[in-house]
């Protein structure tokens, strides 16, 4: 009797788990794939850096599903550093980081 209780119990944690592991998932995209909004914060934040790869992937942030586009850029001097900007799908910056 308690495992016909517990069943349906860990059938649903499994999905959950399974499809928190998903949210994060990355697919390459293309500038012309990113809102205009997105497009103005990494333009704002690259200077005359060089794009090298746009992703785009779900995140849960405060609790909110939400699409983000992150960007990989090399900066244009000499030494060339590498820098990554993530942008909500609105424009909002969420990181600009120093790889």
């Amino acid at each position: 009797m308690k495992t016909r209780t517990l069943a349906p119990v860990v059938l649903t944690l499994v999905m959950v788990c399974a499809t928190s592991s998903f949210a994060g998932e990355a697919t390459e995209i293309k500038w012309s794939q990113v809102p205009a909004a997105a497009q103005k914060t990494i333009s704002q934040n690259m200077g005359e850096g060089k794009i090298e790869e746009i992703k785009k992937k779900t995140r849960t942030i405060s609790g909110k599903s939400v699409t983000v586009y992150e960007v990989h850029a090399r900066k244009p001097d000499p030494g060339g550093k590498k820098f990554e900007i993530e942008v909500e799908e609105g424009g909002e910056l969420i990181e600009l980081e120093d790889e």
